[in-house]
């Protein structure tokens, strides 16, 4: 299909996956698990970015920090890598720090995310694409069917 004005997904050159809450909510387990790993990869690269921003110029040349620079190479390259298979099952990771993950849908012919964070039990959180995480609206029970992917 390609999209025209009157096209409400978003006009990108790679069209996004939408999803139906249901199919969503299938793929948890496996984005649970990768979210928990880059959560799991990210915080002591935090640690190791404090104590490599923390040298100086001079500092950074010695061999102990040419290792610790190489080692934030290899976490944020495990994380990229993560990161991308979240993209591949068609899900946006948007928050390191609270794991947040976002899946396109559409709700009453309109593009809209569905919304989790790692912790939830299961998708129960939607908002307008621009409104972001403090836009988040509960799926009320009655609106549970009305988030598709067509």
């Amino acid at each position: 299909m390609t999209p025209s004005t009157s096209d409400p997904r978003p006009n990108d050159a790679a069209q996004p996956r939408f999803f139906a809450l249901d199919e969503a909510n299938r793929t948890l387990p496996l984005v649970r698990s990768i979210v928990a790993d880059v959560l799991a990869e990210y915080e002591p690269l935090e640690a190791l970015l404090a104590r490599y921003r923390s040298l100086d110029a001079d500092d950074r040349r010695a061999p102990s920090a040419v290792a610790l620079r190489a080692e934030l190479d290899e976490r944020a390259e495990r994380i990229d890598a993560l990161v991308a298979e979240l993209h591949e099952l068609g899900c946006l990771f948007k928050g390191l720090g609270d794991g947040l993950v976002d899946w396109y849908s559409l709700y009453a012919g309109r593009p809209v995310f569905l919304c989790w964070k790692l912790g939830e039990p299961e998708i129960g959180w939607w908002h307008q694409l621009d409104a972001g995480f403090m836009g988040r609206q509960p799926i009320l029970p009655s609106q549970r069917g009305a988030f598709r992917s067509d």
